[in-house]
């Protein structure tokens, strides 16, 4: 049987996360714009910094990230690079720490400070229990993360406009998963007086029915379920052992593979 594992939740193929650093006061002007459109966002949060100048404080972060996705930026965003593993272990997993008191989850990503790291960065952070980090390499295409502990993005947000527009635009030849993954920061959009390019984005992507809007660990866990799908010999059965639905197309048909269940896809 002819099996493509090419289609995100809702038999879709095309999908769009936003990711912004700091946690400073002017997310608050920025998940509004984003609410309104039904975009989702993940929010990654210097604890250490909560409630100093042009920071958000602790009070305010569960309501204000409501719907989004807290993820890690450290405690007190160094260069991780140059930083002891000791070091390094603090920083994360106090971070992790304070931001799970607020959020009620585990919080089980972050992203770079700087954008800082290096191949013994990447080599502790499972031990401390992170399963994605955001790099700032962005490579302005609409691929898959190869390795999600150095998850490159599409673009800043200096470059979503363009890239958007040709996300919508784009049809390939032979459908597989494509991903928009726009990341910076909401200052700078004070910085620069640029908010009506937020609000165009948004009002441009926004309410697409063909589009999977999703948070950093939400593409994760997806992506995960979909690699931990198990088949028959001959691909007309498949068993899903995670907790996610997942989509596939099965003799070019979409079809769910709920959680937990067993499917013959003749």
């Amino acid at each position: 049987m002819k099996i493509k594992l090419n289609l995100f939740p809702g038999g879709v193929t095309k999908a769009l996360t936003l990711s912004w650093d700091d946690g400073r006061i002017y997310d608050r002007q920025l998940i509004a714009v984003l609410n309104r459109h039904g975009l989702k966002g993940s929010f990654h949060l210097n604890s250490g910094f909560f409630g100093k100048d042009s920071y958000i404080t602790r009070e305010e972060a569960a309501s204000l990230y409501k719907g989004h996705e807290i993820s890690a930026h450290t405690c007190t965003h160094p260069f991780l690079s140059l930083t002891p593993r000791e070091g390094i272990a603090e920083e994360v997993l106090k971070d992790r720490e304070h931001l799970e008191q607020i959020a009620g989850y585990p919080v089980r990503g972050m992203s770079y400070p700087f954008g800082d790291y290096n191949d013994g960065v990447l080599s502790i952070l499972p031990a401390l229990g992170i399963e994605y980090s955001r790099t700032v390499q962005s490579h302005g295409s609409f691929t898959l993360p190869d390795n999600p502990l150095a998850w490159h993005p599409t673009c800043h947000h200096r470059d979503m406009l363009a890239l958007g527009q040709q996300f919508l635009e784009e049809k390939p030849k032979y459908p597989r998963m494509q991903l928009l993954y726009v990341w910076g920061h909401s200052y700078e959009f004070n910085d620069n007086n640029n908010w009506e390019e937020l609000e165009q984005f948004a009002g441009m992507m926004g309410g697409h029915e063909d589009i999977w809007y999703a948070t950093n660990i939400e593409i994760v866990d997806y992506l995960s379920a979909v690699r931990g799908l198990r088949f028959s010999a001959s691909r007309s059965t498949v068993y899903n052992p995670s907790a996610v639905d997942v989509w596939i197309t099965a003799e070019d048909q979409v079809r769910q593979i709920p959680s937990g269940a067993t499917v013959n896809l003749d």
